[in-house]
């Protein structure tokens, strides 16, 4: 992973954990503006891992469920 892809993956993770910490969902916004407005390079990269971390996130919550329902029956 080159520098680029490990500020905006370290960066995601926080903001989103902000976000959930705090339930304000604006945080992403607010900090790919700010982000885009000096590196527009780092917003895509900050916005690809944020897309990335939500899609696993989903991922996994899936699994758990489809676990669940395979130890009830």
């Amino acid at each position: 992973m080159d520098l680029l892809e490990q500020v905006a993956d370290a960066l995601a993770k926080d903001v989103l954990e902000a976000e959930r910490l705090t339930g304000n969902e604006e945080l992403v916004v607010e900090i790919k503006k700010t982000v885009g407005s000096s590196s527009t390079t780092l917003e895509e990269a900050f916005m690809t891992a944020i897309r990335i971390r939500r899609a696993e996130a989903r991922g996994r919550d899936l699994l758990k469920q489809l676990i669940k329902s395979e130890m009830s029956v």
